[in-house]
């Protein structure tokens, strides 16, 4: 069985196809001249779900779609839905820790507080979805730390660790992150519905 991966981030692809590792599916990437959507929606599963709903009636397949970003308590919750965008539309990685650090200067401690979320949307053609959500709570740092992960892992210390998320191994964050938590919440709801599909 295939699910279409409406994405075009190729970190959270390895990452999705790790996460559901032993699954009777294989994980592709949307095909060449499917464009994913305006990401218009107020929240991580609106997000997801305009992605998968759109692939999979682009695609007449199964599509998985996932809308995650990082919230600061300080910041009133930015990035938030535009975390892939926080510094303008084409921004690198890079850019959006910048304007992240740059937004927190003058705050410290506690009061970097964050959280990552991931909100997953399993969609088959016919409309049957599953949704499943996740999160991982810590701090922003100060500085960048670490050279693994991706976005804004270098910048986030998951609470009760004293490293970034970009220290991690693979499977040490898949253990802890959110979109692992959201990955298996979507597998439990999968083994009990008895099947691979919404």
């Amino acid at each position: 069985m295939r699910w279409v991966v409406a994405t075009a981030n190729a970190h959270k692809v390895r990452e999705l196809a790790a996460l559901l590792d032993g699954l009777a599916i294989e994980l592709v990437a949307r095909p060449q001249g499917v464009e994913i959507p305006p990401e218009t929606g107020t929240t991580f599963l609106a997000n997801a779900r305009i992605k998968a709903r759109a692939i999979a009636q682009a695609t007449g397949e199964i599509a998985l779609a996932d809308d995650s970003g990082l919230e600061v308590d300080a910041l009133g919750g930015d990035p938030g839905v535009f975390s892939a965008r926080y510094a303008g539309e084409g921004a690198s990685d890079a850019d959006n820790n910048a304007k992240l650090l740059g937004e927190l200067s003058g705050i410290h401690g506690p009061n970097r507080r964050a959280r990552f979320r991931c909100a997953l949307a399993l969609v088959a053609p016919d409309g049957r979805e599953l949704t499943a959500d996740g999160r991982c709570e810590g701090f922003v740092l100060d500085a960048e730390c670490g050279a693994g992960g991706f976005g804004y892992d270098p910048l986030f210390q998951p609470e009760g660790d004293t490293r970034s998320l970009a220290e991690y191994a693979e499977a040490e964050k898949n253990a802890i992150s959110h979109r692992g938590r959201a990955a298996r919440k979507l597998r439990e709801m999968l083994e009990r519905l008895g099947r691979l599909t919404p």
